[in-house]
């Protein structure tokens, strides 16, 4: 199968830059609590994105959380939720949009609060990390066949080089995590593995938001 996108030219290897960031998509407790109707097994993401999360912080990386939380009119004027019924669970102020508090999100790490699958549609994400001078997104979270891809195709399109550590996403099917990773890593941005990603961020300790008027 890879023949026929190496024919087509897809899948070369992407740039890193020296200003990354990290985007934690919807690793909520919505999504990371197996027991509820919109949640699946995320253990482990949550362990290796943690792991992530800590190596940008020790490196003086920008960490952007996300949530998707609709307030009461979105409820009902929302054609994503007449689709996506489960969802509708997701409400502003309710435990379910907080971040999994094992990643101990800090005062200071921006939340961007979403309505759509990608972390940028609707929101000042793409506002926000250009302000920091980044120009490489790490992306991590839930779920790879929605809001991690609708992410990372976002993300190319703002200008963004993008990369996705294969260990901190996670779906709630082994099939589209799969497929949506392979066409991820094929058009739009590379697959690496964790232990790759943190080596990238901690070789970038030096850098500060500053660092963007140098």
């Amino acid at each position: 199968m890879t023949e026929v996108y190496d024919r087509a030219g897809f899948g070369g290897r992407v740039e890193r830059g020296a200003r990354p960031a990290v985007i934690v998509v919807d690793l909520t407790n919505g999504f990371t609590d197996a027991s509820l109707p919109t949640g699946a097994d995320l253990d482990d993401v949550v362990t290796q994105t943690r792991r992530l999360v800590d190596t940008a912080r020790e490196a003086a990386i920008p960490v952007v959380f996300t949530t998707i939380a609709f307030d009461q009119a979105r409820l009902v004027t929302s054609a994503w939720l007449r689709k996506a019924t489960g969802m509708r669970a997701l409400v502003e102020g309710s435990p379910l949009v907080a971040v999994d508090a094992r990643l101990q999100k800090r005062a200071d790490e921006v939340l961007v609060t979403k309505h759509g699958a990608s972390a940028f549609f609707g929101t000042d994400l793409s506002a926000i990390l250009t302000s920091q001078g980044v120009d490489t997104v790490v992306i991590t979270g839930a779920t790879t066949s929605g809001c991690v891809r609708a992410t990372a195709v976002d993300a190319v399109q703002f200008g963004f080089t993008v990369l996705v550590p294969r260990e901190c996403v996670g779906d709630r099917a082994r099939g589209p995590h799969e497929a949506n990773l392979f066409d991820i890593d094929e058009k739009y941005g590379d697959v690496i593995s964790v232990d790759d990603a943190v080596d990238y961020l901690a070789s970038r300790s030096k850098y500060t938001p500053s660092d963007a008027n140098v």
